[in-house]
Parts: structure tokens; sequence; C-alpha cells
């Protein structure tokens, strides 16, 4: 007689996903500011499984200071030592299992604009991908070029983050994005006699038998 006998209504289970990419992006893609005077360009390709499998358990310390990261990235999940000396941010939130890598060479007023990429890259990744605007999961982007204008008023936040996002969106469309389906982990113990309903139901919702 649970709550006096009201009416339970019961909704369809709600399932979270997450997108990735399949492979290396085709090609770096670019975004252009509203005022048609800063460029950037970003790539996508897949973290790698160890990479995203450790950064969602927390099992890479990220607090360390950069040059043990990048080390601890050259050792254990063979990253390029400069690149890994490189990293901007994690994320979403700063400790996500998705990275954004600066691989540009010598491109003037970068370091004024860092924060404005780095901030597009944490909503990108938490706001979603460009299937269905789900959380990116084992996503590295890759920003491989920057032209800024030489005047600071035209390249603050309004002007270089939404071509931020836009050239990230694209790199991730390049690199053949990819949904993640949730898995749930579940201990059936049953008389032998109803192993076959078991089974039967199982395969009917794609289930595997792992033991």
């Amino acid at each position: 007689d649970f709550g006096g006998g009201a009416e339970i209504e019961v909704s369809e289970a709600v399932v979270e996903v997450r997108e990735g990419v399949g492979v290396v992006g085709k090609e770096d893609c670019l975004g252009k500011s509203a005022n048609k005077h800063n460029r950037i360009y970003m790539g996508a390709e897949p973290l790698g499984d160890k990479l995203r499998i450790d950064l969602e358990a927390k099992r890479l310390n990220l607090r360390e200071d950069s040059k043990t990261v990048a080390k601890n990235l050259r050792d254990e999940y063979d990253w390029d030592l400069e690149e890994a000396r490189k990293i901007w941010a994690f994320g979403p939130e700063g400790t996500g299992p998705n990275c954004l890598v600066d691989a540009t060479k010598a491109v003037q007023y970068l370091n004024e604009v860092k924060d404005h990429i780095s901030t597009s890259f944490q909503e990108l990744t938490m706001d979603g991908g460009v299937l269905c605007e789900e959380p990116l999961r084992g996503v590295r982007f890759n920003l491989s070029d920057v032209t800024l204008q030489a005047d600071a008023v035209h390249r603050g936040a309004g002007q270089v983050m939404p071509p931020a996002k836009r050239s990230m969106r694209a790199a991730e469309y390049s690199a053949e994005p990819i949904l993640y389906e949730p898995l749930y982990l579940v201990d059936i113990q049953c008389p032998e006699d109803v192993l076959g309903g078991i089974y039967s139901v199982m395969n009917k919702r794609r289930g595997q038998v792992i033991d």
C-alpha cells in the first residue's frame, strides 16, 4: 500500500550516451571569426583506449606539474614528449577523457587567446558533439594553426570562442564521429531449469554472457 494507493507513473529509462571519433581526421578544419580577421585550424583523433579508461578511472594524476604529466604520458601511453608538454587542457571539468593539444609553431599572440580556446574546448566537451549533442569521450583535438588580428580589440573572447568551437565540431565530423553506448554489468543467479529463459532475454537485449 505504497503512498496510500497513489498511482505510480513509470517512464522510459533515460540512457546517456557519449560521442567520440573513430579515426584520425581527414584534414584540419577551419573556423573563422565574424570579423574574418581570426582563423583557427583544428584536427581531431581518438585519444586511445588505455588513456581514456585511465582518465575516467582517475588513475592519471593531472594535478602534478606539467613535466611529470608529460613524462607519464610518454612512458605509459607512448605519447611524443614534445606533444605531451603542449597539452593545454583535459576536459570536461579539467579531468575528463578528452584533451586539447597545441600543435602550432611560431604563432603570434597565441598566449593571449589560449584561455579563450581552452574555455571553448571545456564547453564543447560538456555540451556535446555533432551527432546528438552528448558529452564527448576519448577525443584529442590538435590545434594546428592560428591566424590572429594584430589589433587586440579584434581578438577578444567574442571573436575567438565561436570559431574555436566551430573548428572543433568540424574536426570531430571529419574524424568519423561515433556513439558509445552504456553497459550495464549484472550478476544473475538462478536455478538451472530457467537458464534458457534468461539466455533468451539476454539475446533480445543484445546482452553478452561473459562468464
